[in-house]
């Protein structure tokens, strides 16, 4: 995905991402990352501008969530930024929180590639990355440079491959330490597809024990996030012991690994994007059922309008995230989003978002 600003803001997304299709996904992500990371240096009054004119400023959707400030609702899902490389000039392009990593406490080049694929007929991706990052240390320099920070910042943070699963919680505790003081909120990555193993840590034993130990060593909100694959029971009774643990947050959902959701897919790894909406959604529900009133809840997967992210939000998300929707439909679509919300929230004649968190559970 390769962006051209100038002062008058985006041109010709459209256009440029027919050409970036054209390159295999990893390789046109470089090249976007290349593309942010230096554009930022060598021009930050363009991307100051764009963020003048198309970051929405509006009191209907800034809210506090879990004693953090958030602008508006959507943020950035994590793996985009893995490597916090990106983080002044994807917030300029308007988002409202962003979760770099998933990171490591050892660098890694995570699995062979091709490992990133994009179904652009279904705007959809699916990726065996593998928590390919630079690693605890050098990231951690990178984001004490600029933190505190103007938007919220997530942690992401997951186990090196080559870590035993009964060794796993020496890494969560590992970077809890590392990042605890430059980021606003941790989220545990036990539910990738694309660490071996990775997702036998969502059972409550692991879960018990990664959250009292985060809970020991800061009071920054620790979130857990969940896979859409699992027995939605399942999913609930992890939550609630997460709940229990000290956790401050759900996020739903991950990638899934339903192959039959997509045509043509690969065998491996996880896909993400418009063909994930429905079983994200529906899983997403089931949680806040139980959930709702009882920790905070953010979705994601699938959410690519207004009218999908405020469905999420009247189901009971008070965030929501977007990664799939940003490669196909460019910066343009986070201003459009939340524009979306504020006219549904006026529309159904909330004065504001956290009227409308929840509204379809409340009352049954």
């Amino acid at each position: 995905m390769f962006l051209f600003i100038n002062q008058k803001g985006l041109i010709m997304y459209q256009y440029l991402k027919k050409i970036m299709f054209l390159f295999d996904p990893e390789t046109a992500h470089n090249i976007a990352e290349f593309t942010f990371k230096n554009g930022y240096k060598a021009c930050p009054y363009i991307f100051s501008k764009y963020a003048q004119q198309h970051f929405i400023v509006d009191d209907m959707i800034k809210q506090e969530v879990e004693g953090i400030e958030f602008s508006n609702p959507i943020g950035l899902a994590a793996g985009f930024d893995k490597n916090a490389t990106m983080i002044k000039p994807l917030t300029a392009l308007g988002f409202g929180h962003i979760e770099y990593g998933t990171l490591t406490p050892k660098p890694q080049k995570g699995n062979p590639k091709p490992r990133l694929f994009r179904y652009p007929e279904f705007n959809s991706l699916q990726n065996a990355m593998g928590f390919n990052n630079d690693g605890a240390d050098k990231i951690a320099l990178r984001v004490k440079k600029l933190y505190p920070f103007t938007t919220p910042l997530g942690a992401n943070i997951g186990k090196n491959k080559t870590t035993p699963l009964e060794d796993a919680i020496n890494d969560y505790s590992l970077l809890i330490d590392e990042f605890k003081e430059i980021c606003d909120y941790f989220v545990i990555n036990i539910s990738s597809p694309n660490t071996k193993g990775l997702r036998d840590l969502q059972n409550e034993d692991f879960i018990k024990s990664v959250f009292e130990m985060g809970l020991s060593k800061t009071d920054k909100p620790i979130f857990l996030k969940l896979a859409p694959d699992m027995p939605t029971d399942n999913a609930i009774s992890l939550a609630l012991t997460a709940k229990q643990s000290g956790a401050k947050g759900i996020i739903a959902t991950n990638t899934t690994i339903d192959y039959s959701l997509l045509p043509d897919a690969k065998d491996f790894g996880g896909i993400s994007g418009e063909v994930l909406k429905e079983k994200s959604y529906n899983f997403f529900k089931e949680i806040a059922k139980e959930l709702f009133g009882k920790i905070t809840l953010i979705s994601v997967g699938g959410i690519d309008s207004s009218e999908e992210a405020y469905k999420r939000i009247k189901a009971g998300a008070s965030l929501v995230q977007i990664y799939s929707s940003f490669i196909f439909n460019g910066p343009k679509g986070i201003e459009e989003i939340n524009r979306g919300i504020i006219d549904l929230l006026k529309n159904d004649g909330f004065a504001h978002i956290s009227d409308a968190v929840g509204i379809d559970l409340k009352g049954d």
